[in-house]
């Protein structure tokens, strides 16, 4: 059984003492490769630098909504320029944040079409983050998809139904963290069962949200599997399975991503 952990921020301070000993405890417990997600794009260096260290680790470049006022407000044209790098492979996470307002709504609506406009130029999958937003979230996707269609994911989904379906029907992905393990998440089970199991990813967004039985431990990406076991049983299927799957929805997803040194070096 190989995983892949689709949203993980392994530039974070919480793992800078021991970056070396997560990756390898993530390998031993069966998580093939990991994408670490870009929030600031002023620590876009650190993030890239992680990916560029680790042969099964990817990333993106993007400005999380928390930020939208307080990072530079940034062009599409200099995120895709930023993207080109070749472990580069996703735009995000952006979005909405209706819960915490850590920015105006204004911004994150702002910053949300910028990298709407970058996904679509690249050709790169979009990572989206939202919270208490889903009319907003799904209003701008629809408008923006009408100008052009581009890929991507609702990830750590929690929302509501309505949302993941007008997601779907936009041909987007939908990730789910060890949220979907809490005791009280049954309506959130029930999403992720009504999920075709070819739009299903599996993430773990460490340092945050561990799993049953680590919550309330540091969350990191070995614990990838316990999500994907209750995504298993929730799907009534044999975890290996579930894990061949999420890893192909992945690989097909984010398509700039190899599986292999050899396959990388084949697409220069």
């Amino acid at each position: 059984m190989t995983l892949v952990d689709s949203h993980c921020h392994l530039d974070f301070p919480d793992f800078a003492d021991e970056l070396d000993e997560v990756i390898v405890r993530a390998g031993d417990a069966g998580i093939g490769w990991m994408l670490t997600i870009c929030t600031h794009v002023t620590r876009f260096d650190g993030v890239l630098a992680v990916a560029e260290a680790y042969d099964n680790v990817f990333c993106t470049v993007g400005i999380h909504p928390h930020e939208a006022a307080s990072e530079p407000e940034v062009t599409a044209e200099h995120l895709v320029r930023l993207a080109r790098h070749p472990k580069v492979v996703g735009l995000g996470e952006t979005g909405l944040d209706y819960y915490y307002e850590h920015s105006p709504r204004e911004s994150q609506r702002r910053s949300f079409r910028v990298h709407i406009a970058a996904a679509r130029e690249s050709g790169l999958p979009l990572i989206v983050h939202t919270r208490e937003a889903d009319a907003d979230t799904a209003g701008i996707l629809r408008e923006e998809h009408a100008k052009g269609a581009f890929s991507g994911l609702l990830h750590c989904f929690t929302a509501g139904r309505a949302l993941a379906d007008s997601a779907l029907e936009l041909g987007f992905h939908i990730s789910f963290s060890g949220i979907v393990t809490f005791k009280r998440s049954d309506d959130l089970r029930a999403t992720a069962r009504a999920v075709p199991l070819d739009r299903l990813l599996v993430e773990t967004d460490a340092p945050y949200l561990a799993p049953v039985p680590k919550r309330g431990k540091r969350n990191e990406p070995a614990f990838t599997a316990f999500t994907a076991a209750e995504l298993a049983a929730v799907k009534g299927m044999e975890a290996d399975a579930l894990a061949r799957a999420t890893t192909d929805n992945f690989f097909r997803l984010f398509a700039k991503a190899r599986r292999t040194r050899e396959e990388a070096a084949s697409c220069g």
